[in-house]
């Protein structure tokens, strides 16, 4: 059984990376000369490289070499958050991006397949406070890298002191001799080698967490822009929109690791609480009462990440490979909801919008209750 404190570690360097990039952005779009529009097409790479990482590489690779895997993918990932930063146009920005996602991608599946598993050796929660420790280093790495930036320190500087944090995480994770070698059998055989393919349990279930992962990216990449365009906020008050947000999901996270409630009720009862925050942010008169919806998504959707990759990864054979296809198919929502937002806004209202994600959490809702229990323990 891999140790909690090694996996958790990965869990936080992970969130410092993108919270320390998200804070680099404005360097990094200067030092490359790009457009916005430019901008966003390098950063759709991050996907090209993450998703195939994810599914066709981590996944088998952690099954079948356990946290010996998860520890390389940490030191490639070390590697790979320094190549942003040395960017000088936008061909090599998106170059370096791709190697970042599947950098990334890999960590990814790696660490939370690992908690898969110690949620299946103890019997007990933990994917919550993993995934809210990664919020953590995402507002870790964010303000970080903002005071640095703010005392005169580069983009390359910045990375590169990440870079060093991941790759000491790295260590822990390939010193840990009781998942050194990969998952074994009840009867202390080594499970066949995963093959590449679509469950459709793992389908379902991947198809509800990317249903929730449209009202998370849609909310978080357009609040701002909704308090600012809609409700005409000053800048200082429209910045609020994600961190609201993002703070929200962190303290619904711990919350979700401290209750005990069932997956399913937790699940379900956080998509109402989203669809209830988005409800009241598409009605809000006033800045002040759009943040409290905006907050109210963010608890609510919270535990949705945790919740479906635990449940993807739990007492099977290949948990890598499971979370893998869950991971994949769960994260084209956060690549689909920031346009979903914006094409509805444009066509009616950025008010519309957010019914629309309102409707869409109702949506996850009902089907979290709904959920088999034949297919996975709710």
């Amino acid at each position: 059984m891999p140790r909690r404190a090694p996996t958790l570690a990965g869990f936080v360097a992970l969130g410092l990376f993108w919270g320390a990039w998200a804070a680099v952005l404005p360097s990094v779009q200067r030092a490359t000369n790009a457009s916005k529009a430019g901008l966003g097409v390098a950063l759709f790479f991050v996907a090209v490289g993450s998703l195939p990482a994810m599914l066709l590489i981590a996944g088998p690779a952690v099954d079948r070499f356990g946290s010996r895997a998860v520890a390389l993918a940490c030191l490639a990932f070390a590697g790979a958050t320094t190549l942003p930063g040395l960017a000088t146009s936008l061909p090599v920005l998106a170059l370096t991006l791709v190697a970042a996602g599947a950098g990334s991608g890999a960590l990814d599946v790696g660490i939370n397949a690992n908690v898969a598993r110690i949620e299946s050796s103890t019997g007990s929660r933990l994917m919550p406070l993993a995934h809210g420790l990664y919020s953590v280093g995402i507002l870790v790495g964010a303000v970080g890298a903002g005071i640095a930036r703010s005392q005169g320190a580069g983009r390359e500087e910045i990375l590169a002191a990440i870079a060093v944090l991941v790759a000491l995480t790295a260590l822990p994770l390939e010193a840990d001799p009781a998942a050194s070698n990969g998952p074994l059998q009840a009867d202390g055989r080594r499970p066949p080698r995963a093959r590449f393919g679509f469950e459709r349990a793992l389908v379902a279930l991947g198809l509800l967490g990317a249903a929730a992962f449209v009202v998370e990216g849609g909310t978080e990449g357009w609040s701002a822009l909704f308090l600012e365009r809609q409700l005409h906020a000053h800048p200082a008050v429209s910045g609020l929109g994600p961190g609201v947000f993002g703070g929200a999901m962190a303290i619904g996270r711990f919350y979700g690791q401290a209750v005990r409630r069932s997956d399913r009720t937790l699940l379900a009862g956080g998509a109402l609480l989203a669809c209830a925050g988005c409800a009241l942010a598409a009605a809000a008169p006033s800045s002040a009462v759009a943040l409290i919806g905006f907050a109210a998504a963010g608890a609510g959707i919270s535990l949705n990440a945790p919740i479906v990759f635990a449940l993807a990864g739990r007492d099977r054979d290949h948990a890598a490979s499971s979370v893998a296809t869950v991971t994949t198919i769960g994260y084209l929502g956060l690549l689909i909801g920031p346009p979903l937002v914006g094409g509805v806004g444009q066509l009616v209202t950025l008010r519309g919008s957010f019914v629309l994600l309102a409707a869409i959490a109702a949506a996850v809702a009902a089907a979290a209750i709904r959920l088999r229990r034949l297919w996975f323990d709710l």
